[in-house]
Order: structure tokens, then C-alpha cells, then sequence
């Protein structure tokens, strides 16, 4: 895995949790309105064991997750990042919304990196 700095470890975990809380009031808004909520949940999952990778590998703070639950999130943290990317490239220079995109994405590939190195099928 690549040599990450202070700053953009920070701002990976500030991003992923922010993504988490996202996700957390997608679900529970669809919930309400009695809309499918798969998707939000697979992704929620995958956000949460990317973070929880991403803090073992900087933090050495233990996970739990199988490597079918890590194979599963790369496979949906891969998905997320293209949608993420598709957004970014609609977004304004210069923008909040623009920086945002940016941490998240850089935060998505160091999510995919951290997996792949726990996981022995990639």
C-alpha cells in the first residue's frame, strides 16, 4: 500500500465516516417511505468494513471481517467509486462539492488498496 499522509489519512476517515452517516439517513429516510433499500445497505456494509481495514492498516485497530465480506466490499466499494467518479466529473472547479468528490474518492482507492492487501484472492 502506498505511503498515505497525515492529512490525507485524516481526511480519508473524516470522508468515509461522512459517507457512513450518509448512508445511514439514505436508508432510514427509504425505510420510512417503504422504498428497496438493498443497495444502500450493501454499500453502508462496505463503507463500514473499508473503514475498518483502512484503521487496522493505519491504526493497527483489530477487524473482523471474512475474506468473503472484504471480496464482497471491494467489489462494492469498486461500484461506489465509479458512481463517485461519474459526479465528480459533472461537478463545478473550484466547488465544496468538488472537494468533497475528491476525498471520497481518494478514500474509496486507499479503502481498495487496504483490502486488497488482506485479502489473498486478489
Amino acid at each position: 500500500m502506498e505511503s498515505v499522509s497525515n492529512v490525507d489519512k485524516l481526511e480519508s476517515i473524516k470522508s468515509l465516516q461522512s459517507t457512513i452517516n450518509k448512508l445511514e439517513n439514505a436508508a432510514a429516510q427509504m425505510t420510512q417511505n417503504g422504498a428497496n433499500t438493498t443497495l444502500v445497505k450493501k454499500r453502508l456494509k462496505a463503507v463500514y468494513i473499508s473503514l475498518a481495514v483502512l484503521e487496522n492498516v493505519w491504526s493497527q485497530c483489530p477487524h473482523h471481517y471474512t475474506q468473503e465480506e472484504l471480496a464482497e466490499a471491494r467489489k462494492v466499494i469498486t461500484g461506489l467509486l465509479s458512481s463517485v467518479k461519474s459526479s465528480y466529473a459533472k461537478s463545478k472547479t473550484g466547488s465544496p462539492q468538488r472537494t468533497l468528490l475528491e476525498r471520497r474518492i481518494k478514500a474509496l482507492q486507499l479503502s481498495i488498496q487496504a483490502i486488497d492487501k488482506f485479502s489473498d484472492i486478489y
